[in-house]
């Protein structure tokens, strides 16, 4: 299952994209990590997954929240999930480094951190980095990932995303 904000709800070939898994987009434009704690009843839990993989951060962060909030609503996410569903792993997609956004690269970085340090004492889920391929040897993000909104990926962002996720969900 795939949830999380409109980077999910807007991936177009995402069943097609991962063929050996069955694959379910629950995502949903604009949700913060808060959005998706509030929705887990509706959206992940009655499906029972095996595997989440969890896009969220983003909005949160241009909403004003800090990187240790970000953490927190990630822990309490997981909390959750693992409540009703012990063994469900959950694989967390870094958050990625928009051009509209890049004013809050040092946010994303640090709540990235945090996020990948809280993973590691995690054996049931995996950290999926997106924000450094993203990058060009500029250090800012690849224009062509992205559409006019400078926000929302392009086909080749999708396809970088399923290149670092495909290890880690077969």
């Amino acid at each position: 299952m795939f949830v999380g904000s409109s980077s999910i709800r807007l991936w177009p070939d995402l069943a097609s994209a991962f063929p050996n898994a069955p694959v379910l987009n629950n995502g949903f434009g604009g949700s913060t990590l808060p959005d998706v704690i509030y929705y887990t009843p509706l959206l992940v839990l009655p499906y029972a997954p095996r595997l989440v993989v969890l896009y969220a951060g983003d909005n949160d962060l241009a909403a004003g929240r800090t990187p240790e909030q970000v953490l927190g609503d990630y822990t309490t996410f997981v909390r959750l999930v693992r409540q009703t569903l012990p063994a469900t792993r959950v694989v967390f997609i870094s958050i990625k480094p928009s051009p509209s956004r890049w004013a809050l690269a040092a946010p994303t970085r640090a709540a990235n951190a945090l996020i990948a340090q809280a993973i590691a004492r995690d054996t049931l889920a995996a950290y999926v980095d997106v924000f450094t391929p993203m990058l060009g040897a500029s250090g800012r993000p690849h224009p062509e990932l992205f559409r006019a909104d400078s926000l929302h990926m392009t086909p080749a962002g999708y396809a970088l995303w399923r290149a670092r996720l495909t290890p880690v969900i077969h």
